[in-house]
């Protein structure tokens, strides 16, 4: 596999033309994730697609968070005034202690402040600097970066929990199609609704129509291989138009850490129509896989995690999400004919 991360020639040329990468959270790797600052630092650093997750208020904004559990990522928990807001939910049958969007207001949602969720890998600089944002916002920044660069920027939203919300009077997916909907940017523009539920994709697949602008992404966790079989892929091609796996079920790591042969999940998903874009690509040494090039002794390893990407493109995915979207856009054009 070092061969194959090493030689750009007959693998590179392997590479889909229009393979895209997908801005994970934003600019995760440099500035607070799912903020309007990493969205922007996405866009100029070349991302084709501004990848983000939504939770609810309880008056029903769509909030760009990862998760509803707001103190991973916020400094809710230094708000004197929302103290009494901390409690324990059982969400999708795990217990989840903290306080959740669902239980604030967006008013009071707007009194937070962003915080790094990997402080010990990309450190505090910016902590306490940028606010949380709604879906509206990003949208209004991504119209806004497309004229001025004069390219289109997609948006790939991920429905997080929305089996939860429902049952809570919440529900995401029409919610979401109105926000989309209701600007003249985002009712043309491509946009990828991603969700680990098949039943929400289904749900949403009722409305959306294929071949229109908006295509669904099932997402497929690491422990989930066996949807990944034939049949199952078959039936996730009735309902989506996108396969979102966990990346080592592109190409597994050996024992020694190092990456394997490709298996052959992109060919057969491939056969029944669904485009592949796995996730997560870090730059960090603790996310790269063995035997990659090293630059010293640093945490944060450029080359080494563009060579992973580059071993991804070349076994013909369609695009990847990545929290260094400038890495991805390197990783990609050296993939691309001269």
């Amino acid at each position: 596999m070092a061969a194959l991360v090493s030689c750009g020639g007959p693998l590179m040329a392997q590479v889909v033309p229009d393979a895209r990468i997908y801005a994970h959270r934003g600019a995760s790797a440099l500035l607070p994730e799912h903020t309007l600052a990493a969205y922007a630092q996405a866009i100029a650093d070349g991302a084709h697609y501004i990848e983000l997750d939504l939770v609810p208020s309880k008056d029903g904004v769509l909030v760009v968070r990862h998760e509803n559990e707001l103190s991973g990522t916020t400094d809710v928990a230094e708000h004197r005034q929302f103290r009494d807001r901390r409690t324990t939910k059982q969400i999708d049958g795990q217990p989840v202690e903290g306080w959740f969007s669902e239980d604030f207001s967006w008013a009071e949602l707007q009194q937070l402040r962003a915080r790094e969720r990997l402080p010990e890998l990309r450190g505090t600089t910016f902590d306490g600097q940028f606010r949380i944002a709604r879906l509206e916002e990003v949208i209004a920044l991504v119209v806004s970066q497309a004229a001025r660069s004069g390219r289109g920027i997609g948006l790939a939203p991920e429905l997080k929990h929305p089996a939860y919300f429902r049952g809570l009077g919440l529900p995401l997916e029409e919610r979401v199609l109105e926000v989309l909907g209701a600007d003249s940017y985002t009712r043309v523009a491509p946009l990828v609704i991603q969700s680990f539920e098949a039943d929400s994709l289904r749900r949403l697949r009722l409305q959306v129509p294929k071949g229109g602008n908006i295509a669904l992404l099932q997402l497929v966790g690491p422990d989930q291989a066996g949807l990944l079989d034939d049949a199952g892929l078959a039936a996730m091609a009735t309902y989506a138009d996108v396969l979102g796996p966990d990346r080592e079920h592109v190409i597994a790591r050996q024992a020694d850490g190092r990456l394997s042969s490709p298996g052959d999940l992109v060919q057969r998903a491939h056969r029944v129509g669904l485009q592949v874009v796995p996730w997560t690509f870090r730059p960090e040494q603790p996310y790269l896989p063995a035997g990659l090039p090293r630059s010293g002794e640093g945490l944060r390893q450029e080359a080494a995690a563009v060579a992973e990407m580059q071993a991804y493109l070349a076994t013909g995915i369609d695009g990847l999400m990545t929290d260094d979207p400038a890495l991805g856009v390197r990783a990609l054009q050296a993939g691309q004919p001269d």
